[in-house]
């Protein structure tokens, strides 16, 4: 874990944390809509899809959780 606030903390000091915020998000969109439709218009079952929306609901929320958290350290 402290890797990864070394990783934010320097990703913060560079200027380009809103754009590593804003890509993490997309990429959270993009899995959280890749898991609805998987679970509706696919027969995969209810695993796969339930994985990829909390994923996608993780890349949504963890980006700006994670810098608050290195700013704070």
């Amino acid at each position: 874990m402290d890797e990864a606030l070394e990783v934010l903390d320097l990703v913060a000091d560079s200027g380009l944390d809103g754009v590593v915020t804003w890509l993490l998000r997309l990429l959270g969109l993009l899995v959280l809509l890749a898991g609805v439709g998987l679970w509706l218009f696919a027969e995969v079952g209810l695993l796969v899809p339930a994985l990829l929306v909390g994923g996608g609901i993780v890349l949504l929320v963890a980006p700006s959780v994670l810098l608050a958290l290195a700013e704070v350290v």
